[in-house]
């Protein structure tokens, strides 16, 4: 890392604030993973915020539990779970220490290392489809849960680490329901992302599973 500020890691004071308020400020921000086989860089392009136990669409909503036991720790640290026994998803641990809320990162621009990225992704039909939602992004930046807990303000060699980068223009910024939330967090507006990017996922409501029926 050098001095230049667009390659400084991101504070943890920045990071120590109300998750509304770190989520859009993330958009445009560069994500670094240093991997076994190089590094890749990725500009962030669209995140959702979640509110701890004050947000039923989080998993701190009804307390600590082992899984979510990060999003309770420091701020500026990786919150990373899987997700319906086949995916990884990776947040950005926000507010004080004990008050657990975090970023989704959902999507963003492959800046750097795009051939390891679309190795892990051979199923990409562009670049631009790369990181194009949560789950692809992780695949992407061969995210597990060995990077739960993982310091996001160290820069340098760190595995993760989130730089200043270039926001993107006020004006370019949007916000709207959460992809895929039910129930009361339904309708959050705590999506965001930079209108017209082309790495950015489309919106979907959330649909209830249906459970079988037994026909004897």
């Amino acid at each position: 890392m050098t001095d230049v500020p667009e390659r400084m890691p991101l504070s943890r004071d920045f990071f120590a604030r109300p998750v509304a308020e770190v989520a859009p400020d993330l958009l445009g921000r560069t994500l670094v993973r240093n991997t076994p086989d190089g590094p890749i860089e990725l500009r962030l392009t669209e995140v959702e915020a979640y509110d701890g136990e004050n947000d039923p669409g989080s998993h701190a909503y009804r307390g600590r539990t082992a899984r979510n036991a990060t999003m309770f720790g420091p701020p500026g640290h990786a919150y990373v779970y899987f997700i319906y026994g086949m995916w990884f998803s990776l947040n950005a641990v926000c507010c004080p220490e004990g008050q657990a809320s975090g970023v989704l990162l959902r999507a963003g621009e492959i800046l750097t290392g795009a051939s390891l990225a679309a190795a892990r992704r051979p199923k990409a039909r562009t670049a631009t489809e790369l990181a194009k939602g949560p789950a692809r992004l992780a695949t992407a930046l061969d995210i597990d849960r060995s990077l739960d807990g993982a310091d996001l303000c160290l820069g340098g060699s760190a595995p993760l680490t989130l730089l200043h980068g270039a926001p993107p223009a006020p004006e370019l910024v949007r916000n709207g329901p959460r992809t895929g939330v039910g129930g009361d967090g339904a309708d959050h507006p705590w999506r965001y992302w930079i209108n017209g990017d082309p790495t950015v996922s489309p919106y979907r409501r959330h649909v209830p599973r249906r459970r079988a029926t037994s026909t004897t």
